[in-house]
């Protein structure tokens, strides 16, 4: 059965309001951990390889209708259909392993590989099943050498003003072109090599430029110097920036990208599992999971942690009493391991858990068995790839147990490296480690250029410039004696964007108050909807407030539309 992906919605008091409805109207309404998406009403495939899919049961049919003595019969009646609904949506969603696994198990010649592809497609695997022909760790080795495991640069771009000209004299001007938007320019004369050191931010990217001052009979303007990085700037003027502080704020916006910390995934899948909920659901960790979690990190407890978090709880414990960290060539990791996060009896899809994994951009599944994983068995808008671990054996020198690793990723995201040894199987722990959480990072960091994450981030951007540019140009003119402006409030916001974790997903909730905030202090109304009239409800900057009460991550309910609709409704998602 061919089932599109689930959007997540969840609500704890989520009841009908209308006290009757029919089947067509399934999707109108939220049911705690439901899945509220459409899925056809065709009987899934039979599959060859019946001892696998006995392990898929199917709750819905071994539910019972609530039965209640209870004189509100139309109550009784809302929590029996409540509940049938609950168990069929919750068996809907299981996407088909796909059958032919004995032919491809054939045409391989061994053991089933790490990943298979989906039916759906969508994913590439790296690497391909034609390679898997041979996989004996007594093959030989590529890429092996640590010292080209080289961690990829998110914005290489972001760190030249303050290299370069923060601390020392420079001008900066603003200016809005008509058809680039907001411009903000920074020149630096470097006498003793008498160059000019140009940077000119867009919307799109920052431009940096590096000219001989020979080439010029005078000092050129910013426009010219502007036209010289970007020949589509119309703008006929720029006005100058004589903010103090406009140094701090520029910092801010060139490095909102950046960040030393990184959050993944792990989850471990045990032999005969091939759901989400089955490998959601697994509590124990066998002595071959702890020693491989040993070799990514350390295990802290979460009590009064005071390094970086990932949105983990770590004053009252509702995310769990222990996690993993490690540090990586000046990165901060925090690893959200699925067996050490809350486990909720009557929850199938193990919500407490997928809130934060689901929320990951990348994920590491140890397998524990010959069970291979499907490219798209985890259901998320966010998780754009998987990087797959199976300890295979003991190699018969050095007794120690050798692993092999796969790396499956959205048809979207680019290539990353370090590159797979041929055949992709390590023994050493230290170089298995350094390869991972390299793979790890980079792969994030590509997941970024990605089609759904790629657009939001050019609006996050977007929204972050047009309130630098507001806010220099608002503050200049107070510096040069506007009164009108003198009482207005400093914008902290974008200020704190360089404050946070550097994530991305905090980087856009930033830019939309940002961007809120510039338009108030620049006397713009904003449109407020009627929804959000009634209920005001404040954002916090996420991985940095510690709050006592549930934490509300941005779960899978947060998709492409609704991100459409926080940010503009101009634009295409």
């Amino acid at each position: 059965m061919t089932c599109p992906s689930p959007e997540r919605e969840v609500s704890l008091s989520g009841l009908m309001e209308d006290d009757s409805f029919s089947s067509s109207s399934r999707s109108h309404f939220l049911v705690y951990s439901v899945d509220r998406f459409t899925c056809g009403d065709e009987t899934r495939p039979e599959c060859s390889e019946d001892n696998m899919l006995d392990r898929l049961d199917s709750p819905a049919s071994e539910r019972k209708p609530l039965v209640s003595s209870s004189s509100n019969q139309r109550d009784t009646e809302l929590f029996e259909i409540i509940e049938k609904l609950q168990g069929s949506r919750i068996d809907e969603q299981r996407c088909e392993f796909p059958p032919p696994l004995k032919s491809q198990l054939l045409t391989m010649g061994g053991d089933l590989p790490l990943i298979l592809p989906s039916k759906l497609g969508g994913y590439w695997i790296d690497p391909p099943l034609e390679r898997l022909v041979d996989v004996s760790p007594t093959g030989s080795y590529y890429g092996l050498n640590p010292d080209s495991y080289d961690i990829m640069e998110r914005d290489k771009e972001a760190k030249i003003y303050q290299e370069f000209f923060s601390s020392r004299y420079h001008l900066s001007f603003t200016a809005v072109d008509p058809s680039l938007g907001p411009l903000v320019l920074s020149v630096r004369l470097e006498d003793e090599e008498n160059k000019l050191r140009v940077i000119l931010r867009m919307k799109e990217c920052s431009l940096h430029g590096v000219f001989s001052v020979s080439l010029f009979p005078n000092i050129p303007s910013a426009v010219e110097l502007a036209k010289m990085l970007c020949d589509r700037v119309t703008v006929s003027r720029f006005e100058v920036v004589s903010y103090l502080k406009a140094p701090e704020l520029i910092t801010a916006f060139d490095e909102h990208r950046v960040s030393p910390n990184f959050k993944f995934g792990i989850l471990c899948q045990k032999d005969g599992q091939f759901t989400e909920e089955d490998i959601l659901s697994n509590n124990e960790e066998s002595d071959e999971f702890k020693e491989f979690l040993s070799i990514l990190g350390e295990t802290v407890h979460l009590q009064g942690f005071t390094g970086f978090r990932g949105g983990l709880d770590v004053c009252y414990g509702q995310t769990g009493s222990e996690a993993v960290v490690t540090s990586f060539h000046g990165r901060e990791i925090m690893f959200h391991v699925a067996t050490k996060l809350p486990f909720t009896d009557g929850d199938p899809q193990q919500l407490q858990r997928k809130r934060h994994i689901g929320n990951d951009i990348v994920a590491l599944v140890y397998q524990e068995g010959q069970t291979p994983f499907l490219s798209d068995v985890i259901k998320s808008h966010f998780l754009h790839c998987f990087l797959v671990v199976r300890r295979t054996q003991r190699v018969e020198d050095s007794g120690e147990p050798s692993y092999q690793v796969s790396v499956t990723a959205r048809e979207d995201v680019p290539p990353f490296g370090p590159v797979l040894p041929d055949p992709p199987i390590f023994t050493e722990r230290s170089l298995l480690r350094e390869f991972l959480l390299t793979k790890l990072i980079n792969a994030e960091i590509s997941c970024y250029k990605a089609q759904q994450f790629s657009r939001l981030e050019l609006r996050t951007r977007s929204s972050l410039l047009e309130s630098l540019q507001a806010e220099l140009s608002t503050r200049s003119q107070c510096m040069m004696g506007d009164r009108s402006l003198s009482a207005l409030p400093s914008s902290e916001g974008l200020r704190g964007a360089s404050e946070g974790s550097g994530g991305f997903i905090e980087n856009f909730k930033r830019a939309i108050r940002v961007r809120s905030h510039s338009f108030e202090t620049l006397g713009v109304p904003r449109k407020v909807g009627s929804s959000a009239a009634q209920k005001p409800k404040p954002e916090k900057d996420g991985d940095g407030d510690k709050s006592p009460g549930p934490m509300p991550a941005l779960s899978d309910s947060l998709g492409p539309a609704e991100v459409k609709d926080q940010a503009s409704p101009q634009e295409d998602t």
